[in-house]
């Protein structure tokens, strides 16, 4: 995210800055980019903003229409739900590969981690969602995989705006009881070492999600305009 890097120029600034403004819902799904005051706000000229939003606008984070007038891409069940299917595939390939090449160091990022989970409701909020994507970055950083890394970094920034949806539902205090154990599980599977089973109870975990969880409102909220 925006803290974690290096900018080399005003169009990565601007670039970053509107990322994680759309990411964390400071700038709403749907909400007009007033440009010319963003760009003011961020101490730079209306190029480099420009520029942001064209990259923005390939990763669809942002639409821009006929007449330049940019807004924040709306929240559907069709991306949630193609981000799911991603998720479904490359979540557990790295558990797999990192009970198989997890380091010391990987353990003890993985444990410390794990120490820190919350659980995931509203009473946590951000707090406990932070925790939860970092529990989950450092396993799969244990991978060893840097193509599969970069994939996964940009598949949870995409889903950020989903499990943020899915904080609105109720919290339902099993199933977010179930995560918590399921993540002290899985870092028990990938020290001993147990690549197929950590692989399996990560696509269950990853079944069972927040975000499976805002695909089921969206779809309910898509159906319900429709008729």
């Amino acid at each position: 995210m925006a803290g974690q890097n290096l900018f080399f120029s005003k169009s990565d600034l601007a670039y970053a800055e509107l990322r994680d403004r759309i990411l964390f819902g400071t700038l709403p799904a749907g909400s007009r980019l007033a440009q010319y005051d963003l760009a003011e706000s961020l101490n730079m000229s209306i190029t480099p903003l420009r520029e942001a939003i064209r990259r923005l606008s390939s990763e669809g984070l942002v639409t821009v229409d006929t007449h330049r007038d940019v807004r924040v891409s709306v929240m559907n069940s069709n991306e949630a739900r193609q981000l799911f299917e991603v998720r479904l595939s490359l979540d557990p390939t790295a558990a797999e590969l990192a009970a198989q090449r997890r380091t010391d160091d990987d353990i003890a990022t993985m444990q410390a981690a794990v120490d820190n989970l919350l659980p995931v409701t509203r009473q946590w909020g951000e707090e406990a969602l932070t925790a939860h994507r970092a529990f989950h970055q450092a396993l799969y950083r244990a991978s060893h995989n840097d193509v599969l890394i970069r994939l996964l970094d940009d598949l949870w920034d995409k889903s950020d705006r989903y499990r943020r949806l899915g904080l609105e539902l109720p919290p339902g205090d099993e199933p977010r009881t179930r995560d918590l154990q399921e993540h002290h599980q899985l870092v028990s599977l990938i020290v001993d070492g147990r690549a197929t089973e950590a692989a399996q109870l990560m696509r269950g975990h990853i079944t069972h999600s927040l975000t499976a969880t805002a695909i089921s409102a969206l779809e309910d909220r898509e159906g319900a305009r429709v008729t």
